[in-house]
C-alpha cells in the first residue's frame, strides 16, 4: 500500500520550484477519505521563507475536505531517507496520530517506515484531537 504513496510522493517532487536550495523534495499523504494528496517545496526569493512539501501536502488535504492524515510519505532528490524537518513534523502531528505510519523513501522506494510518535515525541498536543 506504500508503494503508490512512494510513486505519488515521487511525482510532486517533479513539481518542485527550489531554485535557491536545489533540493527538490516530494510529499504524499493518503488521508481518511482514501484519497492522495501531494505537495512539493515551494521556495521564494525571500529565502528561507517559502513551503516544505509536507505542508504543501497537507494544505491539498485540508482544500480537498480531509482533515486525518493516515499515512505518508516524503522523498528528496538529494538525501536518501530525508526525514521531514522539525516545523513539518509539527504540522503533521496536527493531523495525524502517534501511530500514523510515515514512509522515508529513496529513489527505488520506501526504505523506512517511522511512526509519528517516533518522529515527533513529546509533541504539542490538545484536546481537540
Amino acid at each position: 500500500m506504500s508503494h503508490d504513496l512512494f510513486e505519488a510522493a515521487r511525482g510532486a517532487m517533479a513539481f518542485a520550484h527550489a531554485p535557491y536550495s536545489k533540493f527538490p523534495v516530494g510529499a504524499a499523504i493518503r488521508a481518511e477519505d482514501g484519497k492522495v494528496y501531494t505537495g512539493a517545496n515551494i521556495e521564494n526569493l525571500s529565502f528561507p521563507q517559502g513551503w516544505c512539501a509536507e505542508p504543501t501536502a497537507i494544505s491539498a488535504m485540508i482544500m480537498g475536505g480531509a482533515r486525518k492524515i493516515v499515512e505518508m510519505a516524503v522523498i528528496a532528490e538529494k538525501l536518501p531517507l530525508c526525514p521531514p524537518c522539525g516545523g513539518c513534523r509539527q504540522k503533521i502531528s496536527e493531523f495525524a496520530a502517534k501511530d500514523t505510519k510515515i514512509y522515508l523513501c529513496d529513489e527505488a522506494g520506501v526504505k523506512k517506515t517511522m511512526t509519528m510518535e517516533e518522529l515527533l515525541p513529546f509533541s504539542f498536543e490538545t484536546e481537540l484531537g
